[in-house]
């Protein structure tokens, strides 16, 4: 049986899958954090087409008011973002054929973090294509993996000050 969280995580995240589910949005994580603010509540929701911030307010309307048993100061409904984590299978098959980087709680070969071509997740591991070839890594060993965004495709794409109408001084 899995340990419950004390801290309201898993009351929120069963109301957050229920209200997900109702929008057509899935619930990728919701976490409890301690900062210097204070403790912020955040909920993490994509969708096929991506999340919109009007996605995420219309979340927020609905979450909000039914969190009274959950104690938080600030709450924050967001997308996981290009390089969200690789933690689930249905993360892994959005990320097959990605560039991706993985980063390891121990050094394996003198080096810590490893980046390569992603090729699937398996109960033995992560599996990337590296320069050297196909490397296997346990779950166990991997602090975090997530793809490599480039930016630099967002460049090539970038619209133009005068595009949208606006002129340098």
């Amino acid at each position: 049986m899995a340990k419950k969280r004390e801290d309201g995580t898993e009351a929120a995240e069963l109301l957050g899958e229920k209200i997900a589910e109702n929008f057509g949005y899935e619930l990728v994580g919701v976490s409890m954090d301690r900062e210097p603010a204070g403790v912020y509540l955040r909920f993490f929701l994509d969708k096929p087409e991506g999340i919109t911030l009007w996605d995420c307010e219309r979340f927020h309307r609905e979450v909000q008011p039914q969190l009274n048993a959950v104690d938080y100061e600030f709450l924050e409904v967001c997308s996981p973002g290009l390089d969200r984590p690789i933690k689930t299978e249905r993360d892994a098959q959005r990320a097959l054929g990605e560039r991706v980087e993985l980063r390891l709680y121990r050094a394996l070969g003198g080096r810590k973090v490893y980046t390569g071509i992603f090729r699937g997740l398996s109960g033995s591991g992560y599996l990337i294509e590296t320069d050297a070839g196909e490397m296997m890594f346990p779950g166990k060993d991997v602090a975090v993996a997530r793809r490599v965004v480039d930016l630099s495709v967002l460049e090539d794409e970038a619209i133009t000050e005068q595009e949208v109408g606006y002129e340098q001084p």
